[in-house]
């Protein structure tokens, strides 16, 4: 999986788009469980986002209509319906039997090695 996000994340022909829902999924385990090289990681990426989903009711509202169409947790349906709003590929290091990849409004990209 490492070589697979590096190759993703030192694409020149990458925009990387984000949430604070991705933030908030990743960041806050590395930080508790003080893995510095994963912060740093982290850190690095978010620096480098060059749009920002904002949070919204709207995205709310799509986010949980599609976690009912295709049995997506909370926070993958968050993703899903950010990926969707910005028109943008989905890159995940979920597995591609995971409900995520049920959804067919955006491209979603497994990195799972």
């Amino acid at each position: 999986m490492y070589e697979e996000a590096l190759a993703v994340l030192d694409d020149p022909e990458r925009e990387f788009v984000s949430s604070v829902y991705v933030k908030l999924e990743v960041l806050p385990n590395a930080v508790y469980m003080e893995r510095e090289y994963q912060i740093e990681a982290y850190r690095e990426f978010f620096d480098n986002v060059s749009r920002w989903v904002p949070s919204s009711p709207e995205l709310s509202n799509r986010a949980l209509a599609l976690a009912r169409e295709h049995g997506l947790s909370a926070v993958d349906a968050l993703h899903v319906a950010a990926a969707e709003a910005e028109e943008a590929e989905l890159v995940t290091t979920e597995k591609s039997t995971r409900p995520m990849f049920r959804a067919t409004s955006v491209e979603v990209t497994s990195i799972y090695g």
